[in-house]
């Protein structure tokens, strides 16, 4: 290698090289830190138009470059255009949170204009001519894989097509970005209530009827907020509040978002055929683990078979003990499965989740959460003294040997018009050498005080993406730092957390009760025995949204968008799909993840593949921890997730210790 190559690659210099860019500041200084407290929503404008304004003039410093394109220059530079969008993003997720909904447009319409910059940059033809330049010979493995992987997306964005055609994909991916925001919005402000009479409520934990108080006219009202949800339909006995509030959870968004879905698919088709694929499944997939339809639709097959049976043992077991509960009953309406299920929980295994609840506090959830994370690390997570944009939002401060290394935000209970899932939202990219900290807000809606058994699971999953996103924070090139592995591997790491809860030694860390009473192992035993019980179930709930998700992307929309998506769902759904069900018009995945939802149940089969590294050498293993953080969370997407997998557990990833998960005899 020679010398200015190696200058270009190694210290500080990757941002300091004299250039036509010496005067003016490094991408990640001009982006500076995350504001939580924007003053007012055209804040919130101008901080996202000055971002977009200094793209531009990197955009334009790439173009003019007249100099031999190389990896200190011309990739640096582009490099820097993607902090910069990672910026304007984070930026755009007041949309997600913020109370007041001026200020959620104002998010909104950032991620408009930042979608639009991202459709026009991805069809540059100076841009690409110029990376297309560089010759890699010299560089490190991290910086040719870099290289590659943005010269193939340029492939698929279509720089070989005429200009004409190239304006045509340009507009396409602007619509295509409107569109998503849209129907992301639309998603955020559906909030469907019922009514019911206090007695209607019969079987509701006390705790909930205590925080929902009669009204003025005798009812109390229910929302399809998750945190009532659960409760409701976890143990509602009024078979028709049932039916009610799921026919209000599952209408959310219809049937505004039915034309906005509609058009979405429309283009997003019309984009893959100009593109020369056949359909946007096929162009989604190329950058994949699973890289063709025809791999995702074995492997999906393939947990099919072996799921399916086990699954239907348990659905015949909720349909004996609901006609016994149920006299006359000759079917089960899937409304019904919930409470079934928990009528079986109580009386083959003797495990009743209200019971349960007692001992799942929202803050110690969250502070053993931490505390598992920081043993399994050997990392300190503080406490950060900073302003937040809401009193109910935490912020922490991450340490490795004393050393800042992260920052983060927990916002975790509901509000109106606030993000009504469980995500991360990544704030700032991290840069080695300490160039930018990364950062990021998990925003989940959560109840502040008794949670049942399964919220628990989704904020310890939850916060695994969040120490990936942190751990990844230490590389050269910002487009590979934090959780920017293939997308069918986002998950896997995330999928593997939730198996410390199978340990008793792990929950008693924080499963204890308002007095302080850590809950008894047999309550414990009795619950994990009964989480096998639907276990199969579960991952084919998740394989049908999966189908859902690859299905109406295979061609352009169906002229039905319910009774399609009902019909693609029921193909691996274990119990039936409601007939008045318009959940495409609520999938909020349909927009960020497009065709690839089956990435769950890809990752889950990774992520039990790594964890049995961990049953293997024990749990509380810390050489394993290290080596996990090492092998698989901190390279971020500096190299092949395959290759990731195969190095830490030393051979080829397997279907093995997914089957072994679905029965407690394994």
């Amino acid at each position: 290698m020679t010398s200015w190559v190696r200058g270009a690659l190694l210290g500080a210099s990757i941002v300091a090289l004299a250039s036509a860019a010496s005067a003016r500041e490094p991408a990640w200084k001009f982006a500076g830190e995350f504001n939580p407290t924007p003053e007012n929503p055209q804040a919130v404008t101008d901080e996202c138009n000055r971002l977009i304004g200094q793209i531009a003039t990197i955009e334009a410093e790439i173009a003019g470059e007249t100099e031999p394109a190389t990896i200190g220059t011309t990739l640096r530079r582009y490099d820097e255009i993607q902090y910069l969008l990672s910026a304007g993003y984070g930026t755009s997720t007041y949309q997600y949170f913020a109370d007041s909904a001026e200020m959620r447009d104002a998010g909104s319409a950032c991620e408009t204009d930042l979608k639009k910059v991202t459709a026009r940059l991805s069809l540059s033809a100076p841009i690409y001519q110029r990376l297309n330049a560089i010759d890699p010979s010299g560089a490190d493995a991290a910086t040719k894989y870099y290289l590659s992987r943005v010269l193939a997306e340029y492939d698929r964005s279509g720089l070989a097509l005429p200009e004409t055609e190239r304006e045509q994909v340009r507009a396409l991916k602007a619509r295509i970005g409107e569109l998503e925001t849209q129907f992301d919005r639309n998603i955020a402000d559906a909030r469907n209530v019922i009514r019911v009479a206090p007695e209607d409520l019969t079987g509701v934990p006390e705790d909930f009827i205590a925080s929902h108080p009669v009204g003025e006219d005798g009812l109390v009202e229910i929302s399809t907020d998750y945190t009532d949800i659960g409760p409701v339909m976890g143990f509602a006995t009024n078979l028709d509040v049932r039916r009610r509030l799921s026919e209000a959870t599952l209408t959310r968004a219809y049937p505004e978002n039915d034309a906005v879905l509609a058009e979405l698919l429309d283009k997003r088709h019309e984009l893959a055929l100009l593109l020369g694929r056949p359909d946007y499944a096929a162009l989604v997939l190329e950058d994949k683990m699973l890289d063709t339809t025809e791999k995702v639709e074995s492997f999906m097959q393939d947990v099919y078979t072996a799921a399916n049976p086990i699954a239907q043992n348990d659905v015949a077991r909720a349909l004996e003990v609901w006609r016994e509960t149920h006299p006359g009953a000759e079917t089960l309406d899937p409304w019904n499965y919930a409470l079934a299920s928990r009528i079986v929980q109580q009386r083959d295994f003797g495990f009743d989740a209200q019971e349960a609840r007692q001992y799942f506090i929202y803050n110690n959830v969250r502070d053993g959460t931490i505390a598992l994370t920081e043993r399994m690390y050997g990392i300190d997570i503080r406490p950060w003294k900073t302003e937040v944009w809401h009193e109910d939002v935490d912020a922490y401060e991450v340490y490795d040997k004393d050393v800042l290394i992260g920052r983060f935000y927990i916002d975790a209970h509901p509000r109106p018009g606030k993000f009504s899932h469980g995500a991360i939202m990544q704030l700032r990219n991290g840069l080695s050498e300490g160039r930018s900290l990364p950062s990021a807000v998990l925003v989940m809606n959560l109840p502040k005080g008794l949670m049942d058994p399964s919220p628990v699971y989704t904020m310890v999953h939850e916060f695994g993406h969040l120490m990936h996103h942190i751990f990844a924070g230490k590389q050269q090139w910002a487009a590979q730092s934090g959780i920017a592995t293939e997308h069918d591997f986002v998950e896997a790491p995330s999928m593997m957390l939730p198996e410390w809860l199978e340990d008793y030694d792990t929950l008693a860390m924080f499963a204890q009760d308002a007095d302080g009473n850590v809950m008894p192992r047999e309550l414990f035993e009795k619950m994990r025995r009964s989480n096998y019980f639907n276990r199969a179930v579960g991952k084919l709930t998740l394989l049908s949204a999966a189908n859902i998700s690859l299905g109406l992307h295979r061609g352009p929309a169906p002229e039905d968008l319910g009774a399609t998506t009902r019909k693609l769902q029921s193909q691996f759904h274990p119990y039936g799909v409601a007939d008045f069900s318009q959940y495409q018009d609520s999938f909020g995945h349909l927009t960020g993840y497009s065709a690839v939802v089956y990435t769950y149940n890809w990752s889950e089969v990774l992520g039990l593949d790594l964890f049995s590294e961990f049953q293997k050498n024990g749990l509380n293993d810390r050489a394993t921890g290290e080596r996990y953080r090492k092998l698989i969370l901190e390279p971020g997407g500096s190299k092949p997730a395959i290759e990731m997998v195969r190095e830490f557990l030393g051979r080829e990833p397997g279907l093995e210790s997914f089957k072994d998960s679905l029965t407690p005899e394994n």
